[in-house]
């Protein structure tokens, strides 16, 4: 099996695997990086009706970068505090850490952006 041929059997268990998981709805779009693998992998998938035709694929090409760059407060914030005592200690210090993020970005409706 050729490199291509094994990329979009993972690209195409990937999104299946997604798609089953309890809790996500249906995609009205997906965005992913620019990986040739993904657009045959969506287009099957489509085909085998496992995913509806109007999902549409927007492809960025350093999507990876840009996460990693929004994250980047939130790690800063996170190294000291390292050594949570529980699962939900670590969720609701993240959660306030995320949330301090969307206020100072300007996400929040109502808030613009540096209030």
């Amino acid at each position: 099996m050729n490199y291509a041929k094994r990329d979009k059997a993972a690209a195409k268990r990937f999104f299946q695997k997604a798609l089953k998981a309890s809790g996500n709805v249906t995609a009205r779009v997906i965005t992913v990086d620019k990986n040739a693998a993904y657009p045959p992998a969506i287009q099957q998938l489509k085909d085998e009706k496992v995913m509806p035709d109007a999902c549409e694929i927007r492809q960025v090409k350093y999507l990876n970068n840009i996460v990693e760059q929004d994250h980047r407060f939130t790690k800063r914030l996170v190294r000291p505090g390292l050594g949570f005592k529980s699962f939900h200690t670590a969720w609701r210090t993240l959660k306030g850490f995320e949330a301090m993020n969307m206020i100072r970005k300007g996400q929040i409706e109502g808030i613009e952006k540096g209030g």
